[in-house]
């Protein structure tokens, strides 16, 4: 592609979560494939140090911040480039340019939203698939939900996948937990994520001296007055390293979510090892494959008799920790990004 890539850096300015990781780990991509796209950024937006070490630049707008400088100055900034925006928000007065819209879970699951939050999603999402923007997502399953709810046709909509390489590149780091002396849940205590559904897994684990414990933060802005359920013993956020630590350490990854657009802690967990326990939803069956134990989302006891299972079956955690080892190298960064580009080659 010749024309120049601008990438909407807004991300670079919010929390890390799943979305803000593929934002980076997709730009950090398309670097190592040879492209060298402008990063267009608000003021308070930080460029990460191993990125400055490799001559990448952050074009920053000043005095501009959050929505308002994405909708009203980003456009301008991005003059004569082809934007690309890769964390499911994108100006509305801006044609060219491709989104990437992670899942549609402001229509499937409102209940998971604030009022505020669900209100400018749809708002955005719908305006900007009637104004031509190009879209792309991360799984068959979320190609789908948009076609369902933005109208938009599935053979104007690319796959990209997302990756796992990252979690093993972090370096090493002191297991906050003895291993094997938890389970491990990753997320944030949003309705979708379904924690509560772990009441009876948590209770099996303390009969045999065990914790349920999960990494995550919680945003309000986002979520509303989500918290963790009782079931939880929450650790907080952690860097890269404590948390490929904690998913090496777990007798299993346990992800219950009722939703999601593509699930990256299960094929994160897979790259470290780590057997997991997910809800059996079109998303994560898609992810999963052969080589997690899927069990409905609202089965309580179902969970709980999963983990069990893999606790006390001789060889079944060994099985499953090879399946995942092998499932999850067909997930990556590089593969995500070409097909990124690959999009960007047909619109141009």
């Amino acid at each position: 592609m010749t024309e120049e890539i601008a990438i909407n850096a807004r991300f670079l300015a919010q929390p890390t979560t799943g979305v803000q990781r593929f934002a980076c780990e997709m730009t950090a991509a398309i670097g190592r494939l040879g492209k060298k796209p402008r990063l267009l950024g608000p003021a308070d937006a930080l460029l990460p140090d191993e990125w400055k070490a490799q001559g990448c630049r952050l074009e920053t707008h000043a005095r501009a911040t959050g929505q308002g400088g994405e909708q009203f100055v980003l456009p301008r900034a991005a003059s004569g480039a082809m934007l690309v925006n890769l964390a499911n928000t994108a100006p509305l007065l801006r044609r060219r340019q491709l989104l990437v819209i992670h899942d549609a879970g402001v229509f499937a699951t409102p209940e998971a939203y604030t009022l505020r939050f669900r209100a400018w999603y749809r708002l955005l999402h719908l305006g900007l698939a009637r104004r031509g923007a190009a879209i792309a997502t991360v799984s068959e399953f979320s190609r789908g939900e948009i076609e369902r709810h933005l109208g938009v046709p599935r053979e104007r909509v690319a796959v990209l996948g997302e990756g796992a390489e990252h979690i093993l590149r972090a370096g090493p780091a002191r297991p906050p937990l003895p291993p094997g002396s938890y389970a491990l849940a990753v997320g944030t205590p949003a309705a979708h994520k379904n924690l509560g559904v772990l009441e009876a897994t948590a209770a099996m684990l303390r009969t045999r001296g065990l914790d349920l414990v999960a990494t995550g933060g919680v945003a309000s802005g986002v979520f509303g007055g989500a918290s963790w359920p009782g079931a939880v013993r929450p650790l907080g956020r952690v860097d890269d390293a404590t948390l490929a630590a904690l998913y090496r350490g777990a007798a299993c990854l346990v992800f219950p979510s009722r939703y999601e657009g593509f699930g990256l802690p299960v094929i994160e967990a897979m790259a470290c090892g780590c057997p997991v326990v997910a809800a059996a939803i079109p998303a994560l069956r898609e992810v999963c494959g052969e080589a997690a134990l899927l069990v409905a989302p609202d089965d309580a006891r179902g969970f709980s008799d999963a983990v069990a299972h893999l606790l006390d079956e001789p060889g079944r955690a060994a099985a499953l920790r090879e399946a995942g080892l092998a499932r999850a190298p067909g997930f990556t960064w590089r593969a995500a990004a070409e097909r990124l580009l690959g999009a960007l080659e047909r619109l141009a």
